[in-house]
């Protein structure tokens, strides 16, 4: 069955979508739980079972392979309720159509579902025959999870180092294959070729006649070269990717892969233009693989879908993707920050978020992964953190350890935002000898990073009441740029009239077009790059300056092809030519020699 909706909810953190699909999946809505916090995922499970009267028994630190086997049965939970709480909301909605209804209304209005309930319901058709009809076409929306492949940290046991599926991500990846979901699977941050092989082992992944996989793949991308070179290297191992997810590289919530300047015009128009040169040769690597296995092998090509997310705030731009670029879905993440009914945001954090203004949002370096990271001014994890330098303990307790991947000082790792990681490495700086400004530059990049993956998911224990005596109530939040032009908490309803059309949700008169959001933040990147680069020329960083500039340039002269026949051709011209105005003011590198400096 085709989705019931043409947009989905994106991870969001590591708490704030995670029971989403217990909140929306009753309504054919598509969302994503990370699986980064088996801790976390653990202490919700004990909550619902209480309230749900659901047997819990405690999966502890102690049991064997307790990660994976914590994922398993969370996520084991919150199908079986969620599967409960939707045949309840049908079985409900029988008692009146009007009730009934309210499921249909919530679809876009071009879904032919939706057209065909509203003929039978004005041909006057027996209510009992129209309700069945129903019923039969409602769809429980997908409960997909996020696996980061990167925050794959290796795990020990009596101070021996565990085999690699002991480490997280391959922990996570078996927690999920485990489970008795049918649903996908996304991979983000990146190829982590050890992860992708291990897949292998699991039966869930694999096609069986007239029958797709039971669990899918789905790659977060940021370009088509990246999803052809990964969706061929899993090809070879008998793994089908059934969708490819591309996000802004820099106009997204979360941590940020700004690539090489491609902006996400561009990359869309590539993928529109291979789709089914990228299905037909991942096919064929596909078959030959299944039959090197003695696996079933099926004659066509299996369902692809391409899906983007990243910066889309209104209903042109959400149908100017499906329509233009024939994407399948959207992804809607930072707006739902600010729908209690889909995500869980602790009440202080809701006020912070519908308050903050474009310079509250801000791409920083807070994350210890080393990836540029989206943050809100003033959140409180970031206010724990100053007053502990102040206090003179700079870094965090670390009580979870999930991003201990640095081994410059322990070969079983720190976190960079760790108090043990930046005590040592604040020492290494006193022993450098350097200038007062030089020391200074270098006690801020050491300091600035933040204890993301604890702070990601308290804010689902204060939403709950839960204790946070270990973790603390300071709460990261990773809101996009978009969360600037939406100023208020909404209803599920009001969100989703407001991506199709119905209503109007956003106030302000000022909000660019997405396009043009990224390109302008690309070009903030872009000069921070520069000065980086003035600081500490290097000729790798030079290179990579000059493809930048030159895929931004390339970039602004797609958009005005692009526009030059459409609609809003003049609202995107005068801003394309600004943004060009300012690209070209900055030091034009492929016109230099290599090795010149900025100036």
């Amino acid at each position: 069955m085709i989705n019931a909706h043409s947009f989905h909810i994106p991870v969001m953190g590591i708490g704030f979508t995670i029971d989403t699909p217990l909140k929306v999946s009753q309504f054919g809505i598509d969302s994503v739980i990370s699986l980064v916090d088996d801790i976390l995922l653990e202490r919700l499970r004990k909550m619902y079972c209480a309230k749900s009267g659901e047997t819990y028994q405690e999966i502890t630190d102690k049991t064997e392979d307790f990660r994976a086997k914590r994922i398993t049965a969370y996520l084991n939970l919150i199908h079986k309720l969620a599967q409960e709480k939707f045949e309840a909301f049908r079985h409900k909605n029988t008692e009146t159509v009007k009730n009934f209804k309210g499921y249909f209304d919530m679809l876009p209005d071009s879904a032919p579902i939706k057209a065909e309930f509203e003929k039978r319901l004005l041909s006057g058709r027996d209510v009992a025959e129209l309700l069945a009809w129903a019923k039969d076409n409602m769809r429980i929306g997908s409960i997909d999870v996020n696996i980061m492949t990167k925050v794959d940290k290796d795990n020990y046991s009596k101070k021996e180092k565990l085999p690699s599926e002991f480490n997280d991500a391959h922990a996570a990846l078996r927690g999920f294959a485990n489970s008795t979901l049918n649903s996908s699977m996304i991979l983000s941050a990146g190829m982590n070729p050890r992860l992708y092989s291990y897949i292998e082992q699991f039966e869930d992944f694999y096609p069986h006649p007239d029958q797709e996989p039971k669990k899918k793949i789905v790659l977060k991308v940021s370009d088509y070269r990246s999803a052809l070179i990964q969706g061929k290297f899993l090809a070879k191992k008998g793994l089908w990717v059934s969708e490819y997810r591309i996000e802004s590289g820099l106009n997204c919530g979360g941590h940020a892969f700004a690539t090489d300047g491609y902006l996400l015009g561009p990359i869309l128009e590539q993928f529109k233009e291979n789709r089914e040169v990228l299905r037909s040769s991942v096919h064929e690597i596909l078959t030959k693989a299944l039959g090197q296995k003695n696996r079933y092998a099926p004659d066509k090509p299996m369902s692809l879908k391409i899906s983007a997310q990243g910066g889309v705030g209104n209903t042109d731009e959400h149908h100017f993707l499906l329509d233009y670029y024939q994407i399948d879905s959207v992804g809607w993440g930072t707006p739902f920050l600010l729908v209690p009914e889909a995500t869980t945001v602790d009440r202080d954090t809701l006020e912070k978020l519908a308050g903050a203004k474009k310079e509250d949002l801000y791409l920083s370096n807070i994350s210890p992964l080393g990836i540029p990271f989206h943050s809100l001014r003033g959140n409180t994890k970031d206010l724990e953190k100053e007053r502990n330098l102040i206090n003179g303990k700079p870094g965090s307790p670390c009580p979870k350890k999930f991003v201990a991947l640095n081994k410059d000082f322990k070969t079983k790792g720190l976190c960079t935002a760790s108090r043990q990681y930046q005590h040592l490495k604040i020492q290494e700086l006193q022993e450098r000898g350097l200038s007062k400004k030089e020391y200074e530059f270098h006690f801020n990049k050491v300091t600035e990073k933040a204890c993301t993956c604890v702070g990601l998911g308290t804010s689902a224990l204060l939403t709950y009441g839960l204790d946070t005596k270990i973790e603390g109530e300071g709460v990261s939040v990773c809101p996009g740029p978009n969360m600037a032009y939406f100023s208020k908490p909404v209803s599920l309803k009001l969100m989703i009239d407001h991506i199709y059309g119905r209503k109007n949700i956003i106030e302000s008169t000022d909000r660019p077009n997405m396009f043009i959001k990224e390109l302008r933040i690309y070009i903030d990147y872009l000069k921070q790059q520069i000065a980086d680069y003035e600081r500490e020329p290097t000729e790798k960083h030079y290179k990579y300056l000059v493809l930048f500039q030159k895929n931004l340039i390339d970039g602004i002269a797609y958009y005005k092809k692009l526009f030059s026949a459409h609609s809003q051709k003049q609202r995107m011209t005068i801003p394309l030519e600004e943004c060009l105005r300012v690209l070209e003011a900055l030091p034009l590198y492929w016109e230099q020699g290599a090795g010149n400096t900025v100036s």
